[in-house]
C-alpha cells in the first residue's frame, strides 16, 4: 500500500482525524500494514490487545464466544477495530476474522501512545473529543433511564387500575 493510501485510510478514522498532515504521515509510515486470507483469525476473544486496526481492504467479522459464534457485526474499509487498545492495556472482547482477501494497517498502542506524548496538542484535541463522545453517551443514557422509569410508573398505575377495576390483570406481572 502507498503512504498517501494509508494516509486517507487512517484520516477516515474519527479518533485519527485530528492528525495534522506531517503526524498522520509519521503515524501511517510507522504503522504495520498485514494482509490475511479469507477466514483467516486476525486475533481471538481474551488474547491481549495491544494494536488497533484499520481496515485498509475488504473486511473483518467480529464474533462473539460460545458454539454458536454470535455475529457482532462486519466492518470494512476505515473501520477502527480495537480503538480501546490504542488508549489502554486490554483484552480483546471478540474474535475477528477476514470476510475475502483483507488487508489492515496495524497501530501498536506504543506508538500511538509515543505520538500522543511527542504531539501535546493532539492529545489535548483527542481528550477533547472523548470526552464530548462521553458526555453525550451519558446524556443519552440518562434520557434512557428517564424513558424506562416513565413506562415503570405507567405499567404500574395500569397495573393499579387494573386492580381497582376488578382484580384481573395482577398475576404477577
Amino acid at each position: 500500500m502507498s503512504l498517501a493510501r494509508d494516509m486517507d485510510l487512517l484520516r477516515q478514522v474519527p479518533l485519527l482525524s485530528e492528525f495534522p498532515d506531517e503526524q498522520m504521515r509519521l503515524l501511517a509510515f510507522s504503522a504495520e500494514n498485514v494482509s490475511y486470507r479469507d477466514g483467516e483469525v486476525l486475533f481471538i476473544s481474551g488474547e491481549r490487545a495491544d494494536a488497533g486496526l484499520v481496515i485498509a481492504s475488504g473486511s473483518v467479522a467480529l464474533e462473539g464466544d460460545g458454539e454458536e459464534r454470535a455475529d457482532l457485526g462486519t466492518y470494512g474499509p476505515g473501520s477502527l477495530i480495537g480503538e480501546t487498545a490504542l488508549l489502554v492495556e486490554t483484552r480483546r472482547p471478540a474474535r475477528a476474522v477476514a470476510v475475502g482477501p483483507t488487508e489492515v494497517i496495524r497501530i501498536r498502542r506504543a506508538l500511538f501512545k509515543r505520538m500522543l506524548q511527542e504531539f501535546p496538542d493532539i492529545a489535548r484535541r483527542l481528550f477533547e473529543a472523548r470526552a464530548a463522545h462521553f458526555r453525550a453517551t451519558a446524556g443519552a443514557l440518562a434520557r434512557v433511564g428517564t424513558v424506562l422509569e416513565q413506562i415503570e410508573r405507567e405499567h404500574q398505575a395500569f397495573r393499579e387500575d387494573r386492580r381497582r377495576a376488578g382484580g384481573i390483570g395482577d398475576e404477577g406481572n
